[in-house]
């Protein structure tokens, strides 16, 4: 399947420069675990290629993390999807992720994955409609029970792994 982006927004590589401003689109979420402003300079350093900004009118308003995991070739995990509160219910969750797929980066991808709690509905129903459009099946799985994460209340991560699929080139 060939999936088409989006566009009076404008998707690219994040750079350096984006780091603050990712780490203040995260906490404006209010839903999203907030990490370090580090790690969101990381991924823009070393993660480019695996995440995604999107812009409107030269305002960051969405941002995708995942990357590859070493001992699975043909996966991609997608760690955080933010989009700024007064830009979500557009569609901008799914052309990230569309964006994503259709890399050059991704071209050998045949399963995205990513883990998502039990009261994200937001997210689970981001993923069930990305594993529809691309037609093919997906899993739930436990992967972190709560007992694992520090801070009391945190809760359990469930993995999605939508596939496999095969990305067709425009």
């Amino acid at each position: 399947m060939t999936l088409k982006t989006y566009s009076p927004n404008h998707f690219r590589k994040p750079k350096n420069e984006d780091g603050a401003n990712i780490w203040e689109l995260i906490k404006s979420t209010r839903t999203l675990d907030l990490n370090s402003a580090y790690s969101y300079l990381m991924l823009c350093e070393f993660f480019s290629d695996t995440c995604v900004v999107a812009e409107e009118d030269h305002e960051l308003i969405g941002f995708v993390s995942a990357f590859r995991p070493p001992q699975q070739d043909d996966t991609i995990f997608v760690w955080q999807v933010a989009v700024h509160p007064s830009h979500q219910g557009k569609g901008i969750g799914k052309k990230l992720l569309q964006e994503l797929l259709s890399r050059e980066s991704c071209e050998n991808i045949h399963y995205l994955e990513a883990t998502i709690s039990p009261s994200n509905i937001a997210s689970q129903s981001l993923f069930k409609g990305l594993a529809k459009n691309l037609n093919c099946p997906y899993e739930i799985s436990e992967c972190f029970s709560e007992k694992l994460f520090p801070e009391t209340g945190h809760e359990a991560e469930q993995t999605y792994r939508i596939g496999p699929f095969q990305m067709e080139k425009e």
